[in-house]
């Protein structure tokens, strides 16, 4: 028979092995008796309202009206009590620090700023007058219009000017709707108010709309947005944007969901000094563009034209009577006119709303009027051509449909009627027309 010796070395080497086995096993057991002891003493389920208040033990109030102090038998509490307020105040003291370096850039950007100074009705001459932390009363400028009028395009002109805040759509969360009279008009009229105000902390339902899954909600507000993707933990935060908000001289806004009607209410509020433009497109040119928009062609308030127009005409006899009654507050402007002429009509919108035509402005009109770049929703344009589209995009019987649907609202903001397809091609859509007493 023969014997195989196992080599001392090898007798040597399984020792070691099975020390270091053994150690790894003790190691697991020790660790998982750690983990254990983890999960149940830190990560426990979460606690009930009666549970926790058994915990708690409450001192009196040393004075009325003073928070009471809470503290926690289990030492548990006590740790989440203390992490808790550690976030808080890391979180306030994110908020100031983003305050404090906002407040410096408008600062920088309004050094050599021109100040009304009592032209157009504006008399500040220097920031602290225009900015509400300190208790100034910012230029707040409205483009009232409605979906695919050419607001976006305007609205942009208006944030290209220096330290402008942006109200992007205000009434975004409400849907795909007209809002024309209450109840709807008085809680959308509400949130516009607190807005002018910038008092976000009524807005939950449009901050959580935003943070949700719109962030365009924020997007269009250059400022706003360029620290919201620097600091996303506080930018839905209502403290957050209520502070951010008060440190900006120029205020714009663009409406899309709300008839004029209801507008009013601010037109008679003179301390807010709210001026409103109402921006008018011709229907054909409106419904054109609106086609190509998934989110339009199901619903009633946005692609049918005899609602539409039906519009169109109630906010031309609200025009009229604005018109008379606040002169310097209310103005119209058609989208036509504007791309026509983009530097004569902006530096009147401009003197209307009490703006200095900035050369900020002017770059934005040179680099954004004279070539199509982007896709639909973009604002770089050639602005001659864009309103006028719809002749070669719609057939002449959409066009015919359209101008029968339309034709008092077409005769009242002047917008000729195209006679044939070839005459559509090329006939001049546009012409005068005059706010007065509807009598068509």
């Amino acid at each position: 028979m023969v014997v195989f010796k196992v080599p001392k070395m090898s007798r040597r080497l399984s020792f070691y092995c099975l020390i270091l086995l053994a150690t790894i096993c003790i190691f697991i057991l020790a660790l998982n008796q750690r983990y254990s002891n983890y999960i149940e003493h830190r990560l426990q389920p979460i606690i009930s309202e009666a549970e926790l208040r058994s915990r708690m033990k409450y001192q009196e109030a040393p004075e009325p009206f003073a928070v009471p102090t809470v503290k926690y038998d289990d030492p548990f509490m006590n740790y989440m009590r203390a992490g808790m307020y550690s976030l808080e105040n890391l979180t306030l003291t994110e908020i100031a620090e983003v305050v404090e370096l906002q407040r410096r850039i408008i600062d920088k950007e309004m050094e050599d700023y021109v100040y009304p100074d009592g032209k157009y009705g504006v008399y500040a001459n220097k920031l602290d007058e225009l900015v509400m932390e300190k208790e100034g009363n910012p230029v707040r400028s409205v483009i009232l219009t409605t979906w695919r009028s050419g607001s976006t395009f305007l609205g942009d002109i208006l944030n290209s000017h220096p330290a402008n805040f942006y109200h992007y759509e205000p009434l975004l969360h409400f849907g795909i709707v007209q809002i024309r009279e209450p109840p709807l008009s008085d809680e959308a009229l509400a949130n516009l108010d607190s807005m002018f105000k910038c008092d976000y902390s009524t807005l939950e339902r449009y901050l959580s709309f935003g943070k949700s899954a719109h962030p365009w909600v924020f997007n269009h507000n250059t400022h706003l947005w360029k620290q919201c993707l620097l600091h996303k933990r506080i930018c839905w935060d209502h403290r957050f944007v209520t502070k951010f908000c008060k440190l900006f001289p120029f205020q714009s806004m663009k409406i899309v969901r709300l008839r004029l009607q209801p507008m009013e209410k601010f037109l008679q509020q003179n301390e807010l000094g709210i001026r409103i433009v109402l921006l008018i497109r011709d229907p054909r040119g409106v419904l054109q563009s609106r086609k190509h928009r998934e989110w339009c062609p199901s619903e009633p308030d946005c692609f049918d034209p005899t609602t539409l127009c039906n519009d169109m005409i109630s906010d031309y006899n609200a025009a009229v009577r604005f018109s008379k009654r606040y002169p310097n507050t209310f103005k119209v402007i058609r989208y036509e006119d504007l791309s026509l002429d983009p530097y004569g009509h902006t530096e009147k919108l401009f003197k209307f709303y009490g703006l200095h035509f900035h050369e900020d402005v002017q770059r934005f009109l040179d680099t954004h009027t004279k070539t199509d770049i982007g896709g639909l929703s973009s604002t770089f344009r050639n602005s001659k051509a864009a309103p006028f589209h719809w002749r070669n995009d719609l057939d002449f019987e959409e066009v015919d449909e359209i101008q029968q649907e339309c034709n008092i609202a077409m005769r009242l903001w002047g917008y000729n009627f195209a006679a044939n397809a070839t005459h559509q091609r090329y006939f001049d859509p546009v012409t005068n027309y005059s706010l007065r007493s509807n009598e068509l």
